[in-house]
């Protein structure tokens, strides 16, 4: 190996209820309902590599923006959270289209599983596209990981919607259905996922009841968003 040559294999994928980039909250912990698996791949897959993770709460994944790997990188981005209208530089943002399209999240491990001589973490809280090949996976430690004077002026703060999120019958009597088929709290995963905004930055402040869609699980749901509400209109299961 050089300085200008660098191989790394995937050591897991993730399996996840996303299954489309628009849609996923642009940070992880964001919508904690959601929950996904890491698969760890041969010849990772031994119980040998995970020995002693049991005792973490939270986990570092360290993954490929796999969706952008081919979409090439500029030195200067414009961030959603600034309105899509100021450019920073990329080593400033948080943005998957990067020289090296690597993302870095943490999330809660809830459980590490043994089956048919595989192994696999549930996790919850993770933003990451389903199939996203993971590269690392660290544990969280809060004595070194959490840095209580660090700051970032530019993004100081979560940004939600504060809207109450509405179901109309049809989405209501759909809930029920895909919640007890899919075993999800499926309400809860989409008032997360919706209060973190997915619109574009340039549709946000304007063009009320415009209709979006996003794919969760296996299922498309179209909502739209005005001043005083979220309103979900449509769950169905896609073909």
């Amino acid at each position: 190996m050089t300085h200008s040559s660098l191989s790394i294999n995937p050591i897991a994928l993730i399996h996840s209820g996303y299954k489309e980039k628009f849609g996923i909250p642009r940070q992880p912990g964001l919508a904690a309902s959601m929950t996904a698996t890491i698969e760890l791949l041969p010849p990772f897959d031994s119980p040998d590599t995970v020995r002693g993770l049991e005792h973490c709460s939270h986990i570092w994944l360290l993954f490929v923006f796999s969706a952008c790997v081919d979409k090439g990188w500029s030195p200067l981005v414009r961030p959603p959270r600034l309105g899509g209208n100021e450019k920073l530089g990329v080593f400033a943002t948080r943005s998957p289209f990067r020289p090296n399209p690597v993302g870095l999240s943490p999330v809660k491990l809830d459980q590490i599983r043994k089956d048919n001589g595989k192994v696999f973490l549930d996790v919850s809280g993770a933003d990451l596209l389903d199939q996203t090949p993971i590269i690392d996976i660290k544990p969280y430690l809060p004595y070194a990981d959490i840095i209580p004077e660090a700051e970032f002026e530019l993004a100081s703060s979560i940004e939600m919607l504060d809207l109450p999120v509405h179901f109309n019958s049809a989405a209501t009597a759909a809930l029920l259905t895909h919640s007890n088929r899919l075993q999800q709290p499926l309400q809860q995963q989409i008032e997360e996922v919706l209060q973190c905004d997915p619109r574009p930055a340039y549709h946000k402040g304007k063009d009320n009841n415009r209709d979006y869609g996003i794919k969760l699980h296996d299922l498309n749901i179209r909502w739209q968003i005005s001043d005083s509400r979220i309103d979900v209109t449509i769950i169905e299961k896609v073909n």
